[in-house]
C-alpha cells in the first residue's frame, strides 16, 4: 500500500476532493471523480460507490475503482447485505483487515474481488438518510485506523452531498430533455409530413429516447382485427419484418386489446410473446408495449426493446406514454385530414368528368334530329361505364394513380358484350405492359379506346360471325403507346370521322397531348394512339 495521509496531508487531499466535487455537475462526472479521489488519497487498491435506489431495499453498484468495470450498473447488493449494505444498516462504518473473515461479509458473483482482502464501508447519508454506500478495499491485509476510518467518513459526507446535487441536477436535465423531446414530437407531428416518414421519425425519436436498441410501431388495419407493422427504429440488433398480429394475439396483441401497457423483462422467457426464438436469435431482452389511443379507442401499439435486461424507470414509462399519446393523437389527425383531401378529390374529380359527360352529350345536339333516341342513350351509357370503370380501379388498388391495363381489360370486354350482336363471336385480348397514369389521363384515354373498340365492333366485321380485336400497350424511352387493332375488312377510302371519333380526337389532343393515327391493311385496321411519358 502507499503511504496514506495524516493529519495535515489528510487535510490537504480533503481541500482537494471538495475542489474537484465543485466543479462536477452531472452524476456519471461525481460518481467516477469520488472512487477515483478516494482511490488516490486512501491509497487503496479499490474504492467501490453504491447507490440506493427508489424501492429504498436495493443498492446498485455505480462506480469502481480496481473491479471489473462492467459490473457497473449490475452489481447490487440489498440493505443489510454483505459488510456495505450492514453499513448502510446500522448507520455506521463497518471494517475489517480479512473481510471474507467478517460475519457480515457476502462475496458477489462477477465482481473479480478474490485478490482483494481488508475492507471498510461507510453509509452515504443526506440528513441522516442513507443514499448509498461507499468502501474501500486494499490487497494486503490492513488494520483501518480511526484516523482512515474519520477521512473516508468525511469523504463520504462530502461525497453525499456532492452527489445529492447531482441527482437533482441529472433530473432537472433529463427533465429538459423530455420536454425538449415532447416539444420535437409535437413538431414532426403537427408538420405536413407524409404519413409514414411521420412514423419513422417518431421511431427513430422514441428508440433514441429510450436507449432502446428497437422501437417498433403497429397500426389496426382498416378492419380493427389485424396489427400491422408500420415502422420499426432498429439500432445494430437486426429486426426481421413481422407478420400481422391479430387483435389480442401476443404480447402487442394484447396490449391493442387491453388498451394496457406492458412490461416483460424477457421476452424470450415469455410464453405470451409471438416469436420468442426470433427474438432470442436478434438479441431483444426486455420489452415495455404502450398502447395508442385516441379518445380511449386504440389505435395501435408502440413498443421498445433492449438488448440487456432491464427495468425502466417511472420516469421512462411516463415518458414513452406521453409520446404514445401524442403520436397517436397525430395519427388520429393526419387520417381525419387524409379523408378531408380525398373527399375534395373526389369532388374535383365527379366535377370534371360530369362535365366531361355533358360535353359529350353537347356534342350530340346539332345532330338530334336525326339522331336514334335508344342509340344515342346507349352509346353515352357506355361513356358513362368507361368513367365509372376508372373510379373503380381508383378504390380498389389506389387513390393517386391507375393501372390502365387493368381498366383497358375492363372497358374493352364490357363494350364487346355490350355492343356485340348474339350471332356473332367477337373476341377482345389486352396485351402488353402494365402503366400507371393519374385519373384524369386515364379517364380521357379510357374514353378513347372505348370509342374504338366500339367503333371497331359496329363497323370492322361487316357479314362476318366472328373477328379478333387486340388492344396492345407499351412505351418508349419518350412516349406511351397504345394500339387498336382488328382482323376486320379495313377502314374506307374516305373515311368520315363520326361524332364518336370526333370525341376520341379532341380527348387525345387536348386531355393527352397525343396524336392518333389510323392504318388499314389487308389484315385489318390499326389504330396508334402515341402520347408523352410525363415521367
Amino acid at each position: 500500500m502507499l503511504d496514506r495521509p495524516t493529519g495535515s496531508n489528510a487535510l490537504s487531499a480533503l481541500r482537494d476532493i471538495a475542489r474537484s466535487l465543485s466543479t462536477a455537475i452531472d452524476l456519471d462526472t461525481n460518481l467516477n471523480l469520488i472512487v477515483n479521489k478516494t482511490t488516490e488519497v486512501m491509497a487503496v487498491d479499490s474504492c467501490t460507490l453504491y447507490l440506493l435506489e427508489k424501492d429504498n431495499v436495493t443498492l446498485r453498484l455505480k462506480a469502481t475503482t480496481g473491479l471489473r468495470a462492467q459490473i457497473q450498473g449490475h452489481a447490487t447488493l440489498r440493505i443489510g447485505e454483505g459488510m456495505t449494505g450492514a453499513a448502510v444498516t446500522e448507520n455506521r462504518p463497518i471494517h475489517a483487515a480479512i473481510a471474507r473473515q467478517h460475519p457480515k461479509f457476502k462475496y458477489l458473483d462477477r465482481v473479480s474481488e478474490d485478490e482483494l482482502t481488508s475492507l471498510l464501508a461507510i453509509p452515504l447519508l443526506i440528513r441522516n438518510q442513507p443514499i448509498g454506500a461507499l468502501n474501500v478495499q486494499t490487497i494486503e491485509g490492513h488494520d483501518y485506523t480511526v484516523s482512515e476510518i474519520e477521512l473516508l467518513s468525511l469523504i463520504g459526507e462530502l461525497a453525499a452531498g456532492a452527489l445529492s446535487k447531482a441527482q437533482v441536477y441529472d433530473a432537472q436535465r433529463l427533465r429538459l430533455e423530455e420536454l425538449q423531446t415532447l416539444a420535437t414530437v409535437s413538431e414532426v407531428v403537427t408538420a405536413p409530413t407524409m404519413f409514414d416518414d411521420m412514423l419513422d421519425i417518431v421511431t427513430d425519436m422514441a428508440a433514441r429516447t429510450m436507449d432502446a436498441a428497437v422501437c417498433s410501431l403497429f397500426l389496426l388495419n382498416e378492419t380493427g382485427e389485424k396489427l400491422e407493422l408500420r415502422s420499426a427504429k432498429r439500432v445494430e440488433t437486426p429486426y426481421a419484418a413481422r407478420n400481422p398480429l391479430a387483435k389480442g394475439e401476443g404480447i402487442i396483441g394484447r396490449v391493442a386489446q387491453s388498451g394496457e401497457r406492458a412490461y416483460v423483462a424477457d421476452i424470450s422467457a415469455d410464453s405470451r410473446f409471438a416469436n420468442p426464438q426470433l427474438a432470442a436469435e436478434e438479441g431483444l431482452v426486455s420489452m415495455l408495449a404502450v398502447p395508442l389511443s385516441v379518445r380511449d379507442k386504440v389505435i395501435g401499439v408502440v413498443a421498445c426493446y433492449t438488448n440487456e435486461l432491464r427495468e425502466f424507470s417511472e420516469n421512462q414509462i411516463s415518458l414513452f406514454t406521453t409520446l404514445a399519446n401524442q403520436t397517436a393523437l397525430a395519427i388520429e389527425n393526419a387520417r381525419l385530414a387524409t379523408h378531408a383531401a380525398v373527399v375534395r378529390e373526389m369532388h374535383h374529380r365527379i366535377k370534371n368528368n360530369l362535365q366531361t359527360v355533358a360535353m359529350l352529350m353537347q356534342l350530340q345536339i346539332p345532330d338530334a334530329a336525326r339522331l336514334d333516341t335508344r342509340e344515342v342513350l346507349e352509346t353515352n351509357i357506355h361513356r358513362i361505364r368507361s368513367i365509372a370503370t376508372v373510379h373503380e380501379v381508383l378504390s380498389e388498388k389506389g387513390f393517386h394513380l391507375v393501372d390502365v391495363k387493368d381498366v383497358l381489360t375492363r372497358i374493352a370486354r364490357a363494350t364487346v358484350q355490350a355492343v356485340n350482336a348474339p350471332n356473332r363471336a367477337i373476341m377482345i385480348d389486352v396485351l402488353g405492359e402494365s402503366l400507371s397514369l393519374n385519373s384524369q389521363a386515364a379517364t380521357a384515354l379510357a374514353l378513347i379506346v372505348n370509342e374504338l373498340v366500339q367503333n371497331a365492333v359496329e363497323h370492322a366485321f361487316v357479314g362476318r360471325t366472328q373477328g379478333i380485336i387486340e388492344v396492345t400497350i407499351g412505351r418508349s424511352p419518350t412516349n406511351l403507346h397504345v394500339w387498336v387493332c382488328d382482323d376486320g375488312i379495313g377502314l374506307p377510302e374516305n373515311l368520315e370521322h363520326g361524332l364518336g371519333l370526333e370525341i376520341a380526337e379532341t380527348l387525345m389532343l387536348d386531355d393527352l397531348d397525343g396524336t392518333m393515327n389510323f392504318y388499314s391493311h389487308a389484315h385489318g385496321t390499326e389504330v396508334a394512339l402515341t402520347m408523352p411519358r410525363k415521367s
